[in-house]
């Protein structure tokens, strides 16, 4: 390190891009011919709200509109504002008006203002006063007015991957922002920030003040652990332990125990794991372990993980919680797992087989005189809505039994159903 950071100005502020090709990720957005930068290059300001998780430059990319189109920039934090700063940037959207110039009112986590409040930009978004830009990390279709959402368009950001990450940290060292760095350490650190460029900046800073304080000229993994404390060391995403505990985690359910699967499920979000990460393993579980022995628990996993969109963390993370406890208790059966993957090994090796003549569909009048669809049963006339006797599997293929209920929960009622129908399908052929 060359000379000391510029403490008075935070990191994240000094590497934040000044052209949209200094921006790192987004690139389904911001790159060539894509949705975001067709608009920048368009000259034509537009509304809309920037969804995505912190730390991937809703902020950076509403400023840069900004001065693409050499607008006021306007910050409101929905957090800490209210409608007398809404009423404040009409104000000045309206000086600015008479002086001849655009307006752009930003506002962060807009889906902490409540209806009245979003309500107050509509007469002025119609209006064109200003172009509104809305960033918010929740699902704008549960938090934002439906009038608010219908004048404005919603791009969706990515978290950052790791590469983006590892660019942000060499770009920091161009800027002689902090020492060389241990490619373990470095590892660590992108695999912490999860995709937050934030995140990695703000500990990027601290790790800078260290070292300068230190007189380090190399940060190393040791050190890194030491300057960041337990937390860091425990947080391994992509590593060996997270992988661990998720895999403690999953068998606990399948072994249904409920007090072991909320234990490993508190492990996980103590030890830094994304709680939306969590809600999909928990719908793998679902449908991987319990099935049709149970099919309540899919939805279940399902609502969990919307109730967790709504509420966030650490609200939604309760339901979370019930849906563990639930999928630990439930019937278990991976019959439709093993069936789905015995199919899909099974067409891989087999060859491409017709479908039967009867089976066909027929739209046009040559197919129906090619005895496309000839001879078809329709199910629903026939005793019982059942077509017995009828075959769906291609000729000369004998049933492959893929689907075996297990003798547990719906399954039972399941497998006694198909022992039926077989016996009446034996009958008929």
């Amino acid at each position: 390190m060359t000379s000391p950071p510029l403490t008075h100005i935070p990191l994240a502020e000094r590497l934040r891009p000044k052209t949209l090709g200094e921006v790192v990720g987004q690139q389904h957005l911001l790159g060539e011919g894509m949705a975001l930068r067709l608009a920048f290059e368009s000259g034509q300001p537009h509304s809309c709200i920037f969804w995505g998780p912190p730390g991937t430059g809703k902020t950076t990319i509403a400023r840069l509109m900004a001065d693409a189109f050499d607008a006021q920039f306007i910050t409101i934090s929905a957090v800490l504002g209210g409608v007398k700063d809404i009423r404040e940037a009409v104000e000045k959207a309206q000086l600015a008006q008479q002086q001849g110039l655009r307006t752009l009112v930003f506002v962060d986590e807009v889906h902490r203002f409540n209806k009245s409040q979003q309500d107050a930009f509509l007469p002025h978004v119609e209006s064109g006063l200003f172009t509104f830009i809305g960033a918010t990390t929740e699902n704008p279709s549960f938090e934002v007015n439906s009038a608010l959402l219908s004048r404005a368009a919603v791009y969706m950001l990515q978290a950052l991957t790791a590469d983006d990450l590892k660019q942000i940290v060499a770009l920091a060292q161009s800027h002689h922002a902090l020492p060389a760095i241990e490619d373990i350490a470095v590892e660590r650190l992108v695999a912490y920030a999860d995709g937050d460029a934030r995140r990695l900046l703000n500990t990027l800073e601290i790790l800078a003040v260290s070292a300068l304080q230190e007189k380090r000229s190399e940060i190393t993994d040791v050190w890194l652990l030491k300057v960041l404390g337990e937390r860091m060391r425990r947080y391994d995403k992509g590593g060996e332990q997270f992988y661990d505990t998720i895999s403690a985690l999953h068998k606990s359910v399948r072994g249904s125990d409920p007090d072991a699967s909320l234990y490993w499920f508190m492990r996980m979000l103590d030890g830094g794991a994304d709680p939306k990460y969590m809600a999909r393993r928990l719908i793998r579980m679902a449908s991987e372990d319990i099935g049709l022995a149970d099919p309540r628990a899919l939805r279940l996993a399902l609502d969990a993980a919307e109730v967790y969109e709504r509420l966030g963390t650490p609200e939604g993370e309760l339901a979370l919680a019930e849906c563990v406890v639930y999928l630990a208790i439930a019937p278990k059966s991976n019959a439709v797992y093993k069936a789905f993957n015995e199919v899909k090994a099974f067409i891989k090796q087999d060859g491409t087989r017709p479908v039967p003549m009867h089976l066909r569909n027929a739209p046009t009048k040559l197919m129906k005189e090619l005895d496309y669809g000839k001879g078809y049963r329709y199910a629903h006339d026939e005793a019982g809505g059942f077509a017995a006797g009828e075959r769906y599997l291609p000729d000369g293929m004998t049933d492959p039994g893929f689907y075996r209920p297990v003798e547990r929960g719906l399954e039972i009622k399941i497998a006694e159903k198909m022992r039926s129908l077989k016996q009446r399908n034996d009958q008929a052929r």
